[in-house]
């Protein structure tokens, strides 16, 4: 089961964290990615990272610099520290597993996502 939280209002500029927490696996064995879906758009990946063996994290370019994906063993959480937010950051995100020890194909699990929403 995934459960994100931490969306919420920012400012443009501003700072926000969203967490995944994570239940019935560990949080570093396959790969977990962030998603958002912008009111009409389609859901795209801004971040991804593959499990703790592989070692590699991944950025949508629109994010990669101001966006942080991390993980907290302890807590089997997994985190997104977005910075520098901008008027193109808002939406819908989630997290998601994927059934693999690496960023490729589909997840097969998500969350039930966390709003973000930026004022100028």
């Amino acid at each position: 089961q995934l459960v994100e939280s931490g969306g919420g209002l920012v400012e443009s500029g501003g700072s926000l964290r969203l967490s995944c927490t994570v239940s019935g696996v560990t949080v570093d064995r396959y790969a977990m990615g962030w998603f958002r879906q912008a009111p009409g758009k389609e859901r795209e990946r801004v971040s991804c990272i593959s499990s703790s063996g592989d070692g590699k994290v991944y950025y949508e370019d629109s994010v990669r610099g101001r966006f942080t994906v991390s993980r907290d063993k302890a807590e089997n959480t997994m985190y997104l520290l977005m910075n520098s937010v901008k008027a193109e950051d808002p939406g819908d995100y989630f997290c998601a597993t994927y059934p693999s020890y690496y960023c490729d194909g589909k997840p097969d699990y998500w969350g039930q996502g966390t709003q973000v929403t930026v004022s100028s």
